[in-house]
């Protein structure tokens, strides 16, 4: 290539991030079925039945615990979702692209932040106050 500025990612580089993302959608599947049982409380392995004494004060603490477990769900499900949404844009070969400035969005980025549309550049563009 010559001095010119690459529009898109490579196929190879391309099958980087799918499998990337491929593992970040598994371990999400796995916490998010963890968490699940946690706030549906399927997984009765608790102290319920043995100490009446305790139980009301565990009960305060166990509703918060299942308020912030299913919140913490629905934050890993919107995660899920962000990541096959990039492992279609993957297939349709836009994946890495911004969408604000249609420039790459950088490697270490999207490494860390796989779902990613944004480039650095525009994301602290939309983060800044308007005067």
């Amino acid at each position: 290539m010559e001095n010119q500025e690459k529009t898109r990612f490579t196929d190879e580089e391309l099958l980087e991030f799918k499998q990337l993302i491929l593992d970040k959608i598994k371990t999400a599947n796995i916490d998010l079925e963890l968490l699940t049982e946690a706030y549906t409380l399927k997984n009765e392995n608790d102290i319920n039945d043995t100490s009446p004494s305790f139980k009301v004060l565990e009960e305060g603490s166990q509703v918060l615990s299942k308020e912030e477990n299913s919140q913490l769900a629905l934050r890993l499900q919107k995660f899920i979702r962000d990541l096959e949404n990039a492992l279609i844009r993957i297939e349709n070969k836009t994946y890495g692209i911004c969408r604000v400035t249609g420039k790459l969005i950088s490697k270490e980025r999207l490494r860390s932040v796989p779902h990613a549309t944004l480039s650095m550049e525009a994301k602290l563009n939309q983060q800044k106050p308007i005067q």
